[in-house]
């Protein structure tokens, strides 16, 4: 039987999702944990990669199991052998074609940026003291919506085979001291979001103006876009997929 597992974690104490071959990521933990828990070789592939720090709200992965598992057991004895900072959410049956990366239709992220110091944010929220313009900063992100070519907001060194996304909403609110910057698209680029960020806060602290950044995404040139803004901040927060793919939960 497939699954999908939908996963949250703190990225703090790790590399990242994917594998790596002298780093700790969370796709290894999680593989170990249901290898050593269901007594058989277990290989995940997630819906998604997410750099070293980045924290995550919703991921999901698929795996094959042979063992049948009773849901609410199996959640409760999983979670159990996780570390704190990885937890299981919720185990769903999908057809067997069913794809974790493939299939999945929408993402969206979150960037929290606090404007004071705040010792209780350290690794969960990049710290920008300067002042920022966040109607500036709104009026730069609705360019981003629509089809668009986001090569100057990726990073060079990359596998996909092109850089066109379709960005349905991008967004900043405040919430007291913080900023939060809501994105969502049908797929991302490695670094985009960061370096979406980046550039915005250039907006934002009037070091560009609309204009420019309308040229920045034209250019294609990620040497004229702004500064990565740290994994800290960066949470993926949904991964969307169609109905269809989903059997029946059995508990």
């Amino acid at each position: 039987m497939r699954y999908f597992f939908e996963v949250t974690y703190d990225g703090s104490n790790y590399n990242g999702w994917q594998n790596q071959a002298n780093a700790l990521g969370v796709q290894q933990v999680l593989e170990d944990t249901l290898s050593k828990l269901l007594r058989e070789k277990i290989s995940i592939v997630g819906s998604g990669r997410t750099d070293t720090g980045v924290h995550c709200v919703q991921q999901f992965f698929h795996a094959d199991i042979q063992t049948e598992v009773q849901r609410q057991e199996f959640l409760q004895r999983l979670n159990s052998f996780l570390p704190k900072d990885i937890a299981i959410r919720d185990l769903l049956p999908v057809k067997a074609e069913a794809h974790a990366r493939y299939d999945a239709r929408q993402r969206a992220y979150e960037y929290h940026i606090t404007t004071r110091k705040n010792p209780l944010l350290v690794g969960r929220a990049f710290y920008f003291f300067k002042n920022c313009d966040v109607s500036l900063m709104n009026e730069a992100s609705a360019l981003l919506i629509g089809e668009h070519d986001f090569t100057s907001f990726s990073k060079v060194k990359t596998d996909v085979n092109h850089f066109v996304c379709t960005i349905k909403k991008a967004y900043w609110s405040k919430q007291g001291d913080l900023m939060i910057f809501s994105i969502r698209a049908n797929r991302f680029l490695r670094g985009m979001v960061r370096a979406i960020v980046g550039t915005l806060l250039d907006v934002g602290v009037q070091k560009i103006s609309i204009k420019e950044f309308q040229s920045i995404i034209k250019s294609k040139d990620r040497k004229k876009a702004g500064m990565n803004v740290p994994a800290e901040g960066l949470y993926l927060t949904e991964v969307k997929y169609p109905k269809n793919i989903f059997l029946k939960s059995v508990d």
